[in-house]
């Protein structure tokens, strides 16, 4: 089933669409990290801010040296440790569409663990998945997928069939700027 679904959803991406999925958080949207077009439609669909950036996906810290000029070490600890989801924003962002990096050449990244779909698609993608809440800009973020509005769903190219039913409340990552001299602040705990 898993597999059925990654070989899908990779398709969409790979063709420059958008996916709506379940991630180890919330329910996301997302596409090619590297594909400003994609992700102008993401903007578009949830009538967002540009100059709100969105977070990118990778399947393990050992990308992250990929994305970011320089990682502090602390980053790898912080990630290996973190006992709930937890998003890093680092300067010095690479490697990405442009649309993704903030005014200060920043971006969020979460290694996605234990979320055998994400890890797939991103493994196979061989890019960041972009991700970001489910949701037109300014409503609530929703728990699970019934709580997704109707013009999401319509708006995305394709709706990935798994945890559909799932109640099981998720969410969001604790989100911790992180500069490379070590310094830390907590941006959502």
């Amino acid at each position: 089933m898993i597999k059925d679904e990654v070989a899908k959803a990779l398709k969409v991406v790979q063709e420059g669409g958008i996916i709506l999925y379940p991630t180890d958080t919330i329910w996301g949207i997302g596409c090619d990290a590297t594909n400003t077009e994609a992700i102008q439609k993401i903007y578009r669909l949830k009538q967002r801010d540009e100059a709100k950036s969105m977070i990118i996906l990778l399947d393990t810290e050992n990308k992250l040296e990929s994305y970011i000029s320089e990682v502090n070490p602390l980053a790898f600890e912080l990630i290996e440790y973190a006992e709930n989801p937890l998003t890093l924003v680092m300067p010095g962002a690479k490697n990405i569409s442009p649309a993704l990096i903030a005014t200060d050449g920043s971006v969020g990244i979460r290694v996605v663990k234990d979320t055998p779909f994400c890890q797939q698609l991103i493994q196979r993608l061989r890019k960041p998945l972009v991700s970001t809440s489910a949701n037109i800009s300014g409503k609530p973020s929703p728990q699970y997928f019934s709580q997704i509005d109707q013009e999401i769903i319509d708006g995305v190219d394709y709706v990935v069939d798994l945890e559909q039913h799932s109640k099981e409340i998720k969410t969001p990552s604790t989100i911790m700027k992180l500069a490379p001299d070590g310094r830390f602040e907590f941006l959502r705990r």
